[in-house]
C-alpha cells in the first residue's frame, strides 16, 4: 500500500462523536511512551501528523486519522502511566473500553509492545481482555532499533511464549517496527491493505432475513 493522503479529522472524549462512515478502522493503543505516535507519522509518512511528546500520557483523546481517503487509522489513549491520577486513570480506562465495545467498523486493533522490555502483566491482562471480548488484535513491537537482531528474535519468541503459556491457544500476528528506521512499515501495510480487501468483500454480501 502506497500513502497519499492522510489527514486529521477529530479528536473527542466521546465514542458516540466518532466518525459514521462504514470504511475499515484500526486502532493502535499501548502503554504510554511505548512510541505510539512515532510510528504513526512513520506510517503515514508525515513529521507531525499524531503529536509526539517526551511526556508520557500525552495522548488523552480518542484521535481518527483517514488515510487514502478510505480508511481510519486511530490512535488511542495509552494506559499505565504511573503519574496519571485515578480519577483520569479510570476515565480513559472507560473511554477505550466504551470504544471496543461500540465501534462496529473497527477491523483490528494494534497493540503496541516496546521491544526493550520483558512481557508486563498490564500488557498480557489487556489483550486477554481483548480476546474475552472477541476483538480481533495484533502486536507491533515497536523501537527495534534500540536491539540487536538476536535480542529481538529472543524477546519475540519469550513475548509468544508467555501468551500461550497464559491459555492462548494460538498467537496473534505481530509486527516487528522502528520508527527511526521505518523497519517493518511495508509488512504492516501489506496486512492493513488484506484486511482492507477482506473488509469489504464482507461488507458487500448480501443481508440475509431471519
Amino acid at each position: 500500500m502506497r500513502i497519499t493522503a492522510s489527514e486529521f479529522i477529530i479528536s473527542n472524549t466521546d465514542v458516540s462523536n466518532c466518525p459514521n462512515e462504514r470504511i475499515p478502522e484500526y486502532a493502535f493503543i499501548g502503554r504510554s511512551n511505548v512510541g505510539k505516535s512515532s510510528l504513526i507519522n512513520s506510517i503515514c509518512d508525515r513529521k507531525n501528523l499524531a503529536k509526539t511528546s517526551g511526556r508520557p500520557g500525552k495522548t488523552q483523546l480518542i484521535n481518527h486519522f483517514k488515510i487514502n481517503k478510505s480508511w481510519y487509522l486511530v490512535d488511542l489513549p495509552g494506559y499505565g502511566y504511573a503519574r496519571t491520577s485515578k480519577t483520569s486513570k479510570k476515565a480513559f480506562q472507560k473511554l477505550i473500553t466504551t470504544y471496543f465495545e461500540k465501534r462496529k467498523q473497527l477491523v483490528s486493533a494494534f497493540v503496541l509492545i516496546d521491544i526493550r522490555h520483558d512481557p508486563q502483566p498490564i500488557d498480557l491482562e489487556f489483550m486477554e481482555w481483548l480476546g474475552t471480548h472477541y476483538i480481533p488484535f495484533s502486536i507491533i513491537f515497536t523501537k527495534a532499533d534500540k536491539e540487536k537482531p538476536m535480542a529481538i528474535k529472543r524477546k519475540t519468541e519469550t513475548y509468544i511464549q508467555k501468551m500461550l503459556d497464559h491459555a492462548w491457544e494460538e498467537a496473534p500476528p505481530h509486527f516487528i517496527t522502528s520508527s527511526l528506521h521505518r523497519t517493518g512499515r511495508e509488512e504492516l501495510l501489506a496486512y492493513i491493505t488484506k484486511l482492507n480487501e477482506e473488509f469489504i468483500n464482507l461488507d458487500q454480501l448480501p443481508s440475509v432475513d431471519v
